[in-house]
């Protein structure tokens, strides 16, 4: 199999084109909610579970998702994910009941659960040669920023010239070309199917530690939306109890869904802190910055999202150019240290933009230094991980990783969120648009502060992964390789 970029971008091609339309659906529905609500005569409050529901399921699944590529393959598991994923987006685009809506974005959720681990696994297997793996990293990031800043605005222009239901169908034919290339383009694996015992899955583990998950994004993701009460509650002691479960079981168990010695490796274990909190930091801001050009400057929901597109358009050249040449240059710990204080930078402007502050000179700048640290955020968060995971356990490492960044961009929102509303109801002077801009500057300067804990993380606990000293070969960290005889 040939072993550098230029042999496989179709390959490339294929992963992160599928990542793209992944993360574009966490935030590309987001301005067809008016139209959905009103073609399938939907409450407000039923409507919100038309994004939840996905948000959820994407949440929940992963890792249960990243242990079972290890164990049944990585390109079984990524037609899997994908044919879950596009046959819940047929669904989505041509049905005519709400909670019908609701259940296919809820299957399209696990879908993308069972795509992202499987896809970082891919990438992590294909791309060996160190040069190669940069550069199909950087391409992965870029595509990860398009998805989370472009979301938005696609959304609004999709819906304006094809209507509501083209949201969710024009995942259908990206999702059948791409398993139609999928044989030809992802390397086989070497599972044997028959091969592989019950016990092998952990099916109790998953279980717990899903249902611990799914309660988790649930109640986080009711929180979000300001509406936490006794039921509420009680799930999250419920969560509590499975994952209290979920420890007893995978201290037991002969093949555990989440070996604990993982977290002996320092690059998995602050890969995957770090993950947590650039979700709670950089999430939030998009939710806000949409709102701020609504309610400060009185966009229309379309123009606020193009508003905000810079970022996405900025992303791409970034991280397609210049990130792989810092990986090579300073490697990965480095890159994530200057991407969380890129980060920082941009959240510590926003925390100042002024109420009528111009479009170029106010926002723009604060815009671009956002766009470079964020690429060099899910680069340098993810790359220490996955390059600290033993080749058998890729899918695992990353479900741990993503799963961590969908949990903490939930809470991220749901905190925030609250910052900005308690700020915005105590602010005294001034136009009702200067108090929720008051709110605005509280949220963006709680975001900074998660990402300066971020760095802080990042600086203290993440080392510079080993490059390999054989091309093909990949070096896992030896606190990791050292404990293999415990159960992977």
């Amino acid at each position: 199999m040939p072993n550098t970029l230029a042999g496989q971008r179709g390959t490339l091609l294929l992963l992160t084109s599928v990542e793209l339309v992944v993360f574009l659906d966490s935030s590309v529905v987001n301005l067809a909610m008016p139209s959905i609500g009103k073609a399938l005569a939907m409450s407000v409050a039923t409507l919100v579970w038309v994004s939840s529901a996905y948000q959820v399921t994407f949440g929940g699944f992963q890792l249960g998702a990243g242990r079972t590529t290890d164990r049944l393959g990585r390109r079984l598991m990524f037609q899997t994910g994908l044919t879950v994923f596009t046959a819940a987006s047929l669904l989505a685009g041509l049905t005519h009941s709400g909670w019908a809506l609701i259940a296919a974005r809820a299957v399209q959720g696990v879908g993308a659960a069972i795509l992202i681990p499987a896809e970082l696994a891919l990438i992590t297997a294909v791309f060996t040669e160190p040069e190669a793996y940069r550069r199909a990293f950087g391409v992965w990031s870029a595509m990860g920023a398009v998805g989370a800043a472009g979301g938005v605005a696609i959304g609004g222009l999709i819906v304006s010239a094809l209507g509501w239901q083209w949201v969710f169908l024009i995942n259908v034919p990206i999702g059948v070309l791409g398993l139609l290339v999928s044989n030809r383009l992802l390397p086989p694996d070497a599972v044997d199917l028959r091969a592989v015992r019950r016990h092998e899955l952990d099916l109790p583990g998953m279980v717990t530690g899903t249902g611990c998950l799914l309660l988790l994004v649930y109640v986080v993701t009711k929180g979000a939306e300001g509406s936490l009460d006794l039921e509420h509650w009680l799930l999250a002691g419920l969560a509590v109890l499975l994952g209290l479960s979920f420890v007893l079981i995978e201290r037991r168990v002969e093949t555990p869904l989440l070996p604990f010695r993982l977290f002996r490796s320092r690059n998995i274990t602050g890969s995957s802190v770090v993950s947590f909190l650039v979700g709670a930091s950089h999430v939030p801001v998009f939710v806000f910055l949409s709102l701020y050009f609504q309610e400060v400057h009185g966009y229309s929901a379309v123009t606020s999202g193009l508003a905000v597109l810079p970022i996405a358009v900025t992303g791409i050249p970034v991280a397609r150019l210049l990130i792989p040449r810092a990986l090579k240059a300073v490697g990965p710990r480095m890159v994530l240290i200057g991407g969380l204080a890129l980060l920082t930078a941009a959240l510590l402007l926003l925390s100042r933009i002024p109420t009528h502050a111009d479009y170029v000179t106010g926002f723009l700048p604060a815009a671009a230094i956002f766009a470079v640290g964020l690429p060099a955020c899910f680069v340098g968060s993810t790359m220490p991980a996955m390059k600290a995971a033993l080749p058998n356990e890729t899918g695992i490492v990353s479900g741990l990783v993503n799963t961590a960044q969908r949990l903490g961009a939930g809470m991220g929102v749901a905190v925030l969120a609250a910052v900005a509303n308690s700020r915005t109801s105590h602010h005294h002077g001034g136009t009702p648009a200067d108090a929720v801009n008051a709110g605005y500057h509280s949220a963006f300067l709680g975001a900074a502060g998660l990402a300066v804990i971020g760095l802080v993380v990042a600086v203290l606990v993440v080392q510079q992964p080993q490059e390999p000293t054989v091309p093909g070969a990949r070096a896992p960290e030896p606190v990791a390789s050292a404990a293999t005889e415990e159960g992977a």
